[in-house]
């Protein structure tokens, strides 16, 4: 990458602080505090330069868009919670996929999605 522009920095830095991978529309509204006149044609550019860097990580859900959050994490899964479309870090793995791995197949990676409402949502709901 040639250039560590402000810009860029904003985006790695709200991508360090969030608790779960963010949306494009959501960087920019974060990264657009630090960065004045930041617009979202310049987050979309520099989550895709970040992502082919590898310094970031592109995420794909069922159903939703791109998400995004810093590459080299432990071994995590994700929380999507269905009112606010906020994802969430989930630390561990059930492990012991292969077994269900089709015969004569071999297991390369995996993606464990739950889906739900986050304490947030439920409070809301309940209130």
């Amino acid at each position: 990458m040639k250039h560590n522009t402000r810009q860029r920095q904003a985006i790695i830095r709200c991508l360090r602080q969030a608790h779960g991978p963010m949306n494009p529309q959501e960087v920019h509204q974060q990264a657009g505090k630090e960065v004045v006149g930041l617009g979202i044609a310049t987050v979309y550019r520099n989550l895709k330069l970040l992502a082919e860097d590898g310094k970031i990580r592109e995420l794909a859900f069922p159903g939703e868009g791109s998400r995004y959050e810093i590459a080299g994490l432990e071994h995590h899964h994700h929380f999507l919670c269905r009112d606010c479309d906020k994802v969430f870090c989930i630390q561990g793995c059930p492990g012991g996929l292969s077994s269900m791995t089709p015969e004569g197949f071999s297991l390369e990676g995996h993606e464990i999605v739950l889906y739900g409402r986050c304490s947030h949502c439920r409070m809301s709901v309940q209130a």
